[in-house]
């Protein structure tokens, strides 16, 4: 067999610049095989696999959030069973609602994890498109008023309301210590959830005790209602309150249903959950109005509502703006 002659590189290239070459080639094929990696790139990929323009209700949709397909959603995701993670994924009733809401919309709605006091601050800067975390629907969070200062602090959002709850109180089981309603909680510890209506009520409350002359409630407020849970169950506080729906799950499935019990009869001030959309944002807001109504008709809400047994807090019209 003959020896076949050495190849030499071309004139005016050396061996390195062959090399090179080689190399940007096999970049160039990397590149294509992979697609474009750049941020923009992945999120005009993720919107094409989001995004379904035959949806009913898709054309209602502003522009950007129909490009994008995504609706940025702000919720505090410690809030059993409203919204929480399990095995790494987010569930409840909340999120459950969505995803039928996303249906009927043709996009998807993203939860991100935010404490619940920072989620106004977070529509207001335009890091969610809205917030949907069990907020009460209130005329001081549509006028972006402080309910602690009475200061108006932001323009405010609208809400579409989809669920009628009250606030409930619980106790350690078999150690409510006479606690029967809010006026028995004079002189006691309570914790709640820091910006909530069951901290308004706890603060209204330990006012009235002492113009009647008896001692305030002490409250202690905490970033979600599992850290209000813990002080419980270990006996720092006497009492919790929460949202019905919070306080009953607490209830029936904190060490196995045997740490806590309602007290304090039914719920107080019942009033709606509403999703918050910013006021500059009227088109989506009216385009997840009619979500609501699409799945409320076509019965997909009553099935989350059942399968997380809070049917007695469906409403039998979607409102905006219902809260007092």
């Amino acid at each position: 067999m003959t020896a076949s002659p050495t190849r030499r590189p071309a004139p005016g290239r050396s061996r390195s610049a062959v090399a090179a070459a080689t190399a940007v080639a096999a970049s160039l094929l990397l590149l294509s095989a992979c697609g474009d990696q750049t941020d923009a790139a992945i999120a005009k990929r993720e919107a094409a696999k989001n995004r379904n323009p035959d949806a009913p209700l898709f054309k209602l949709l502003p522009k950007e959030i129909q490009d994008k397909a995504m609706i940025q959603v702000g919720s505090d995701i410690t809030y059993k069973p409203v919204e929480f993670r399990t095995d790494g994924k987010v569930t409840g009733i909340d999120p459950d609602l969505a995803e039928a809401l996303g249906e009927e919309l043709g996009v998807k709605l993203h939860f991100n994890n935010a404490t619940f006091d920072t989620l106004m601050g977070g529509m207001k800067s335009k890091r969610y498109d809205i917030a949907m975390s069990a907020m009460t629907d209130t005329k001081d969070r549509q006028q972006g008023v402080d309910s602690s200062t009475g200061k108006k602090v932001s323009d405010g959002v609208d809400f579409i309301d989809y669920l009628d709850v009250g606030v409930s109180i619980y106790t350690q089981k078999g150690k409510s210590q006479g606690i029967d309603g809010w006026e028995a909680l004079c002189g006691k510890k309570i914790a709640v959830q820091r910006g909530t209506v069951s901290h308004d009520l706890a603060k209204d409350q330990s006012k009235k005790c002492e113009e009647s002359g008896t001692d305030a409630i002490s409250i202690e407020a905490f970033d979600n209602d599992t850290e209000a849970q813990t002080r419980l169950r270990t006996g720092g506080v006497d009492a919790v309150s929460s949202d019905y729906p919070v306080a009953a799950y607490a209830v029936k499935t904190s060490g196995g249903g045997n740490d806590f019990q309602l007290v304090g009869g039914a719920p107080v001030k019942a009033a709606p959950y509403g999703i918050a959309v910013p006021k500059d944002s009227p088109k989506l807001r009216d385009a997840l109005k009619a979500a609501m109504e699409a799945i409320v008709k076509k019965g997909s809400y009553a099935k989350v509502l059942k399968k997380w047994n809070v049917t007695d807090a469906a409403v039998e019209e979607v409102k905006l703006n219902g809260g007092s």
